[in-house]
């Protein structure tokens, strides 16, 4: 399943990904995964079962560098986004 993520996320909505899940961070949802968020610990907890990403255009415009983000998120552009969307016939909007 792809897990679409667009506003702020709490650790109990990454309890609900499942191992193999992929999850994309976007809009404001980006300041979620900087180091020392609320959930990076959550998030860390997590890469070893599942893919997550950030939109590369969501943090360039709020003046995030890829260095600041959760070590091992993959930044990804909107063909990476398509690619994923036509990959995962099921999507999982958190809004």
């Amino acid at each position: 399943m792809l897990h679409l993520i667009f506003q702020s996320v709490e650790a109990a909505v990454l309890e609900r990904i499942e191992s193999g899940d992929v999850v994309v961070f976007l809009e404001n949802a980006v300041l979620c995964v900087l180091q020392n968020s609320a959930i990076s610990d959550a998030l860390t907890r997590q890469l070893g079962k599942n893919r997550f990403c950030v939109l590369s255009d969501d943090i360039a415009i709020r003046g995030i560098v890829p260095n600041e983000l959760v070590e091992g998120l993959e930044v990804i552009d909107y063909a990476g986004l398509v690619e994923l969307a036509t990959d995962h016939p099921v999507i999982q909007s958190w809004a």
